[in-house]
């Protein structure tokens, strides 16, 4: 698997939009902690990914705020936060927990075509970023 990270340079307009992607990632991430906090052996397994993701499906349908966001983003924070949990019952990495505004915010986007990534110049790029649409970066490596 190959993880590229760069950073966005966004305009105003695509910053804001790029900070609401945020917000419904820490959201979404956040319901899954609860739901993750809330499990106990009594109760029954907690939700998996397929059933979280079958919530998510209903959240979207009652939150109009919610659904005008990117499901890639707020399925991938799912995905995450599994991921997340996994590591943590195998005890390699600690409990994931809540997500704070303002702090270390991000989201991911993964399975990036080849088409969602064009070449200005030598030094500069654009990578199409779901509802926001083309963003600048810096390619700083190959």
């Amino acid at each position: 698997m190959v993880v590229s990270r760069f950073r966005l340079y966004p305009d105003v307009a695509e910053e804001e939009a790029l900070l609401v992607h945020c917000g419904h990632a820490r959201y979404v991430w956040n319901l899954a902690c609860e739901q993750g906090a809330w499990w106990n052996p009594r109760r029954g397994p907690a939700p998996g990914y397929v059933e979280q993701n079958r919530q998510l499906t209903d959240a979207r349908g009652d939150n109009p705020w919610l659904a005008a966001g990117s499901v890639i983003v707020q399925q991938q924070a799912l995905r995450d936060y599994t991921t997340a949990m996994a590591h943590f019952f195998r005890g390699s990495h600690r409990r994931p927990s809540f997500r704070r505004r303002g702090r270390a915010e991000g989201f991911r986007i993964v399975a990036v075509k080849p088409a969602d990534v064009r070449r200005v110049n030598g030094r500069w790029s654009q990578v199409r970023v779901p509802k926001v649409g083309w963003v600048r970066f810096r390619r700083s490596r190959p």
